[in-house]
């Protein structure tokens, strides 16, 4: 990846190797069905799932719920509309390298999105806050912690390119 950067006309670029386009893409489209399955969750097992849409009030269970059946569907559908810009934005990854130019819009979208796979898999690998190794054991958990942490270094530079200039 070569590092997002402010362009003159105030939208942000970045050129991504086609795996790395690839990759993007497919954690996204996972992300369109984690929000979709959200949508319809009312508080599984699924820490993916709690990560992203946490209880309001974890001490009573009911106004958890409550509180869910009017903002899950809601939220789930923004969830996916971010997912579904970032796969827009990202084109159909060919041979080469794939440019990738966002406006303000986009680049909010691509920070949430982003934000919401890192959660996703933070808790599938039981990484509770900042600083946690997570249970990397087996060449999958160790394939994932490089994601999270290559995910972690997309959105960095991405906050970077956005932040306004003093």
């Amino acid at each position: 990846m070569i590092p997002f950067h402010r362009r003159k006309d105030g939208r942000v670029s970045a050129r991504f190797r086609a795996d790395e386009a690839q990759l993007l893409r497919s954690l996204a489209e996972e992300a369109v069905e984690l929000a979709r399955a959200s949508a319809a969750d009312d508080g599984s097992a699924d820490p993916a799932l709690r990560r992203l849409l946490p209880d309001a009030y974890p001490d009573d269970p009911e106004a958890s719920a409550e509180f869910r059946r009017f903002t899950a569907a809601g939220l789930a559908e923004r969830k996916e509309a971010g997912a579904r810009t970032l796969i827009d934005s990202l084109g159909e990854p060919a041979a080469g390298s794939v440019v990738v130019v966002l406006d303000a819009e986009q680049a909010t979208a691509w920070l949430r999105t982003i934000t919401d796979l890192r959660l996703v898999l933070a808790a599938r690998l039981g990484i509770h806050e900042d600083g946690d190794e997570g249970d990397v054991h087996d060449d999958e958990s160790a394939m994932q912690r490089a994601v999270y942490d290559w995910l972690a270094a997309v959105q960095e530079f991405l906050v970077l390119a956005v932040r306004p200039r003093r």
